[in-house]
């Protein structure tokens, strides 16, 4: 099994190079084991066209190596030199507002630019020529952050030409794509397909189908980008792992169809940071220096699925960072607390962005494990202390399937992104309420693609807001006793965007369970619609259907004026929840589930989580008070913490 390691962001062009060797050792001393270098290093790789210089880089690999430390190297794609835009200006992306996206930052580059897609692959070609075979070279990260500051979409000439040629190729002529988009509708009927437009810059909303395939075929452009890179990093660099650093709660692409071309997934968790985007005020104030209790296990259940079982995080949040609206110190505890949840997951390393706080340039206030003055920081010293920890687990990746998954699907997320129908309402979020529900319960949670093998082997499934359901899917739910849980806005559009013929949730759910949506509403919170038993505590919230519920069907709550809530089939397998329900409907629902499937629940308080991965069960407090668990740890004696677990504490034990 996989040794769990940690890791660190090293940048040796940003240091004067007598102080590598200092860096070299004091990381080795601290316990780190892996370091990634080189994904914004272009210019210095390249300083002019085609006179590369490598030396630099070699000598840092050598340093770092020989203090017996790994070495991702990063492909520096993600920050194309001032030259290299000069000679091809048109490479720029391109925002909605038709603005060129100019140099002078990061990620200034347009995906669809197949002229920049050639300076790429040789780039990585020539890096991967050099270094490929370096022992010191364990893996490799492709580009950096794929979409970040919202760079998948691009209108550029490059991705008209681009979008053109998909749709040709995709429908094979204009009156099949007009059928499929309804373009009849505003007399939007088109003769050839260069006549088709990018989905921006209309007087008001353009065709929801016309925007869903320029989704998709952006989407697609991230990956084919990608997979340039990892075909030239499989030739040259055989037998090293190949990840790409991914974002939390980012949907701008498909990560599944990307992670295919890779062999492991890694993203990057900040999580004071993402807690500045939750909606909830009490939330952030609640956990303001320690971050949401589910969202990182979230990504990490989400990431280690794109991974195929095995995934990193690639950059660790050890401090105060700059980029949120408000940056807060961690907790005293956090920043240990945050690398335990990824071991506990499953994390091959967690790997610390960065080592030294940089006093230059535009993350200045981001801090690191070293101060801008190369003084440890607090953060050195507790990566110091969880490295000694691993140690003495002798801690391994030890994941085993869990018994309830998650169906999230991007194309979702961009169809609702495109038609929310109501400003409250998100599909990010309405997946979180019942992963949140689950984790209260102390259950843990596989997230999965929308794919029939994926949903095979669980006893409960959950697929909430799932925007289409091929009937290969709806084919392979149910079986083996599986109960099944769809709703809301399930099965609500057919690939082309459109209402199906049957009503919602479409022909192959409706052959499962037989109901149709006549109606839907949304409205703004607090505004919600009371479940009649228990009153006035559940209730449904942003987004609400009206069923039609045919013979067989089986009501198990209604709303207060009488509507069906929650329903399932004659034989209690299928299940469908018309509404978006609030924390204490989803935790209700969620309970009465998996009693049906038989998963044994546990209660917790509000700030406890519980992990069980492979042999080892773990448990976190996320609270400002400490708590007794003695309750959950079945009477084995802690190798982490203590049955007082502190604020921010960590308690592992083997089960029996």
């Amino acid at each position: 099994m996989t040794v769990q390691k940690l890791g660190v962001c090293y940048y040796p062009e940003h240091w004067p190079e007598e102080r590598w060797a200092i860096d070299a050792r004091m990381m080795r001393e601290a316990g780190i084991g892996l370091v990634r270098i080189g994904e914004f290093a272009w210019s210095r790789l390249e300083p002019e066209p085609g006179r590369y210089d490598f030396d630099w880089l070699q000598r840092a690999i050598e340093t770092l190596h020989g203090e017996g430390l790994d070495i991702v190297l990063g492909t520096p794609t993600a920050t194309p030199p001032k030259w290299l835009v000069d000679s091809m200006p048109d490479m720029l992306a391109v925002d909605a507002e038709g603005r060129t996206r100019g140099f002078g930052s990061r990620r200034h580059y347009c995906f669809s630019h197949l002229p920049y897609r050639a300076e790429c692959a040789r780039i990585v070609t020539t890096l991967a020529e050099r270094f490929g075979a370096h022992p010191g070279i364990v893996a490799w990260q492709t580009d950096n952050e794929y979409g970040c500051h919202d760079t998948v979409l691009s209108y550029s000439k490059a991705a008209l030409a681009g979008f053109r040629d998909w749709l040709s190729r995709k429908y094979q002529s204009p009156q099949a794509l007009n059928r499929a988009w309804g373009t009849v509708f505003w007399s939007m009927e088109y003769r050839s397909f260069d006549e088709i437009e990018l989905p921006n810059l209309t007087v008001t909303e353009a065709a929801p189908a016309h925007r869903l395939d320029f989704r998709r075929y952006a989407s697609e452009q991230v990956v084919a980008f990608n997979r340039l890179q990892t075909d030239i990093i499989r030739k040259y660099s055989p037998g090293r792992t190949i990840l790409h650093n991914f974002m939390g709660g980012f949907t701008g692409f498909d990560h599944f169809a990307l992670s295919a071309d890779l062999d492991a997934a890694s993203w990057d968790s900040y999580p004071l940071g993402f807690l500045e985007n939750s909606s909830d005020p009490e939330r952030r104030q609640r956990y303001m220096r320690v971050g949401d209790p589910d969202f990182q296990a979230f990504n990490h259940d989400l990431y280690r699925a794109c991974g195929r079982g095995r995934w990193w995080v690639m950059e660790q949040q050890p401090g105060p960072v700059n980029w949120a609206a408000h940056n807060p110190a961690p907790a005293p505890g956090a920043i240990r607390l945050w690398a335990w949840e990824a071991f506990a997951a499953g994390a091959e390393v967690v790997s610390y962005f960065r080592w030294r706080q940089a006093p230059f340039g535009q993350e200045q206030m981001h801090e690191g494990l070293l101060l801008p003055n190369a003084a440890p920081n607090e953060a050195f010293h507790v990566v110091r202390a969880v490295s000694r920890e691993l140690e003495n687990l002798g801690a391994r990746v030890e994941t085993t399937p869990a018994r309830v998954a998650i169906v999230f699907d991007y194309e979702s997320a961009w169809a609702w992104s495109i038609q929310p129908q109501g400003r409250s309402f998100s599909y990010a979020r309405l997946i979180l309420i019942f992963y949140r529900a689950l984790r209260a319960l102390g259950i843990s949670v596989d997230i999965v693609p929308a794919r029939p093998e994926a949903v095979q082997g669980y006893r409960l499934v959950l697929l909430p807001g799932l925007f289409s359901v091929p009937e290969e899917l709806a084919a392979a739910l149910g079986g083996d006793g599986q109960i099944v849980l769809a709703g809301p806005r399930t099965g609500s559009r057919t690939p082309d965007f459109r209402v199906p013929d049957a009503l919602p949730p479409g022909e192959g759910l409706q052959g499962r369970i037989p109901v149709k949506v006549r109606r839907s509403e949304t409205f703004e919170p607090p505004f919600a619609i009371p479940i009649e038993e228990p009153a006035n505590v559940s209730a449904f919230e942003t987004w609400r259907e009206f069923l039609v519920a045919g013979e067989g069907v089986r009501v198990i709550d209604r709303s207060q004026d009488h509507e069906v809530a929650f329903c399932c089939d004659a034989g209690g397998a299928f299940h469908y929840l018309a509404g978006q329900p609030n924390a204490a409907y989803a935790a209700r629902v969620v309970e009465y589930l998996c009693g049906k499937a038989g998963i044994a629940i546990q209660r917790l308080p509000r700030d406890i989580r519980i992990r069980d991965n492979g042999p080892m069960r773990y448990i976190f407090n996320y609270g400002p008070e400490p708590i007794d668990i003695g309750q959950w740890t079945e009477g084995k004696s802690l190798l982490l913490g203590n049955e007082l677990l502190e604020p921010c504490g960590v308690a592992v034990f083997r089960r029996g």
